[in-house]
């Protein structure tokens, strides 16, 4: 067991029984062990040198009686076979080494999946079903998206249009177990999804439990992409045929647009919000202009020219330049044309 920490197995059973006697001498190991004397020096030799075991302080002995008789000093031998061993701590003795060996492993993930990327991304250039693989029946959709969403580390985004074809919203469990361990959920409904039976309480609780949710009129297609390295995108659907296909397609550029597809519906998608009664409601944002403003804005993205619109409201061309630069402040934007767009997509005229 301890061999990740580089104790043979001799040296593992000698230090085991050393913590459990506290101190012993190479004989009573031997005794205890089954091993030859001279075998056990071998290995508490080893040990030494490894930090494991060191020399216990020799035990106090009451002073010898005087005596004439010469003195005996004793012999090499009898030295080495008084000796007694005690264990160092473990946590001094094993702790470095296991740290060693576990930066050494941490190092080595990590290369592993450098070069487990790097195979990927060279097999997909070769290889396209190493990029995206079918999805042929509504149990396989099901599954794989279950799948994806339990083993999510970071974010979930998803487009849900009316009539699910393979998982509803009241079955998907896996994604309040997702998002009570911290992954992130952005959602973007259909408002003909919305409308469905039990589609409003149930939109309620995902908001109540962290997701982020808003809704657009009508959605391109059904899509789900997580942690942004792998999406199911569903193919076939419509009533001519009786299971739906979708695809699961792995990191590439086809991910990177279905994202891009992703965040630009997000932009312009209005917020879901809870109402105190439960019901789910369009979080319309507020115009912040005055009607001043947006007359002005109107005159602006209609494309008349700041004289024209000077000569109209009756102010200087000054003036209707430092308004429209509020506008744009307001807006947060820095040109006209970003102005125009922020309007159109904020509704505010």
């Amino acid at each position: 067991m301890l061999e990740v920490a580089g104790l043979s197995a001799a040296e593992e059973r000698t230090y085991r029984l050393l913590v459990a006697a506290v101190e012993a001498d190479a004989s009573s190991i031997g005794d205890v062990l089954g091993m030859e004397t001279a075998e056990v020096e071998e290995v508490l030799r080893s040990m030494r040198a490894k930090g494991l075991v060191r020399l216990a302080a020799p035990r106090g002995r009451s002073s010898p009686e005087p005596s004439h008789e010469p003195s005996h000093e004793p012999s090499h031998e009898d030295s080495r076979a008084e000796r007694r061993y005690a264990p160092v701590p473990p946590e001094i003795a094993l702790g470095a080494s296991l740290l060693r060996r576990r930066q050494e492993l941490d190092w080595a993930r990590r290369v592993m999946d450098q070069l487990s990327e790097e195979y990927r991304g060279n097999a997909r250039r070769y290889d396209s079903r190493q990029l995206v693989d079918l999805l042929p029946c509504r149990d396989s959709i099901r599954e794989q998206l279950l799948h994806l969403q339990d083993n999510a580390r970071d974010e979930v985004v998803c487009f849900c249009r009316a009539a699910p074809v393979a998982l509803t919203s009241q079955e998907n469990d896996a994604e309040p177990a997702a998002l009570a361990r911290g992954v992130s959920y952005r959602a973007i409904y259909e408002r003909a999804h919305l409308e469905e039976p039990g589609m409003q309480s149930n939109v309620a609780y995902g908001i109540k439990l962290g997701e982020q949710a808003r809704a657009v009129p009508h959605l391109p297609v059904r899509l789900t992409v997580v942690d942004r390295q792998v999406g199911v995108l569903t193919l076939v659907q419509h009533s001519g045929v009786a299971e739906p296909t979708a695809a699961l397609i792995r990191g590439s550029t086809l991910l990177d647009a279905m994202l891009a597809l992703f965040e630009a519906y997000w932009e312009r998608a209005i917020p879901l919000r809870v109402m105190d009664d439960g019901v789910v409601s369009m979080e319309e944002a507020p115009c912040p202009l005055d009607s001043d403003d947006l007359f002005l804005l109107s005159l602006l993205v209609a494309g008349v020219p700041d004289k024209s619109i000077a000569s109209q409201l009756g102010i200087s061309q000054r003036t209707v330049q430092r308004r429209i630069s509020h506008i744009m402040d307001v807006a947060g934007v820095r040109t006209r044309m970003q102005l125009a767009w922020h309007a159109a997509r904020e509704r505010w005229l």
